[in-house]
């Protein structure tokens, strides 16, 4: 990744580790106080000259109303440039990436992820398309948990279990959003404050979800929160991929390489089991570049395709590769690199082709989510996602987009 740790650190995206991001804790530090195509909604083409490129003033931040929530509060979309001719927007109901646009092989332009056209489609959002998803990303097994002896029960909204936060998780949460910039990055911050027993999790937590796009192409994602009371915290960005931009083909040709030599299996509900095996020999093997529908009807699971948590080889709170995905028509290559010890690969096996999940068809995109895993709150072996007073929790997650010839 071209992103320096002096540019993450004046970001305000070293939080509690000083001004390095290797040897930090990803988890908490001490306070010093389907297979058919897909329609990806998005803008029209546009061919990126280079004079407007060399022209693009990158401290320049556009705000501009998007619509109302259901209660009338208003929501904002906020739109960032740089120099190399990628733009992303956001807004503030749910911290949620709304469009990616990169430039192919031959600079044109196009929307990356998958979006609705409107803020009646982030209300709802079903399949979480761009948003900031919490208190617990992915599935706590029937909803409940231990703390300290204490019971807990959470909203089950995925029957049996809870995901992704609960019925109101983060991406339908009214955040409030700041801008910043700088020589060469810009970006938002976005602040929420959790009340007490939201959702049925225990504590006032804070979270700042930081978003910033720098001139080398790199999307970076940083987190941060604090907490009143002992709670439990996993946070992820559940953005959609599909490289090719908004041409309606799916990502079944799409090569995926995954730094990751190990995973989690998982039930029928898609909990894990608490096993580690190994990826060798495995349909679960992306080690090596592979397309993603190579093998995309043998993972077992009850979801029809790959929905499954890796572990990124490294140690954990260290900012390090965790996956490379290329889609050859186009030539766009998308990294990723994070601190978090997981990575939960999902291949849009739940998009139905219905206004409700944005017309995007089975398999039209594909999901990297780095993240804790699932489950941890019930599973002591697994690291702890335990955040408590005094303690900030702290991760980052960069995407790093590029063209091959």
């Amino acid at each position: 990744m071209a992103i320096s740790i002096r540019q993450l650190a004046v970001m305000g995206l070293v939080v509690g580790c000083g001004l390095a991001v290797v040897g930090c804790e990803a988890k908490v530090t001490k306070s010093s106080s389907g297979k058919t195509g897909s329609k990806t909604v998005g803008p029209a083409p546009h061919i990126t000259t280079q004079a407007e490129i060399q022209d693009e003033p990158m401290t320049t931040v556009q705000r501009e109303p998007f619509g109302q929530t259901v209660a009338g509060e208003e929501v904002v979309q906020y739109s960032l440039r740089n120099r190399s001719g990628m733009k992303v927007s956001l807004i503030n109901l749910g911290a949620t990436i709304t469009s990616v646009e990169v430039p192919d092989r031959d600079g044109i332009s196009a929307n990356v992820t998958l979006r609705f056209p409107d803020c009646d489609g982030y209300s709802a959002n079903a399949p979480y398309f761009g948003g900031a998803c919490g208190r617990y990303a992915n599935r706590i097994a029937n909803g409940k948990f231990q703390l300290d002896g204490n019971d807990y029960s959470l909203v089950i909204n995925n029957a049996p279990n809870h995901l992704h936060g609960g019925t109101v998780g983060f991406n339908k949460k009214l955040w409030k959003g700041e801008t910043f910039q700088g020589d060469n990055f810009t970006g938002v911050k976005f602040t929420y404050v959790s009340p007490d027993n939201e959702e049925g999790y225990p504590g006032t937590l804070k979270t700042i979800v930081t978003y910033s796009l720098t001139d080398n192409n790199e999307l970076a994602i940083d987190y941060a929160a604090t907490t009143d009371k002992p709670t439990v915290l996993n946070l992820t960005n559940h953005a959609y991929w599909n490289l090719t931009g908004t041409s309606g083909e799916t990502i079944l040709d799409h090569e995926l390489t995954l730094f990751c030599d190990k995973y989690l299996p998982v039930d029928q509900g898609s909990i894990p089991t608490g096993e580690l095996l190994a990826v060798t020999a495995t349909c679960m093997d992306f080690t090596h570049a592979e397309p993603i529908g190579s093998r995309i009807d043998q993972p077992v699971n009850g979801s029809g395709g790959y929905d499954h948590c890796y572990i990124v080889n490294g140690s954990p709170g260290t900012l390090r590769p965790a996956a490379k995905i290329v889609d050859k028509k186009s030539g766009r290559v998308m990294e990723i690199a994070t601190t978090e010890p997981a990575i939960q690969f999902y291949t849009g096996n739940y998009l139905n082709g219905t206004p409700e999940t944005g017309n995007a068809l089975m398999h039209g995109a594909f999901c990297l989510e780095s993240q804790h895993y699932p489950d941890s709150p019930n599973r002591p072996e697994f690291p702890t996602t335990r955040l408590n007073p005094g303690e900030t929790y702290h991760q980052t997650t960069v995407h790093k987009f590029s063209v091959i010839p």
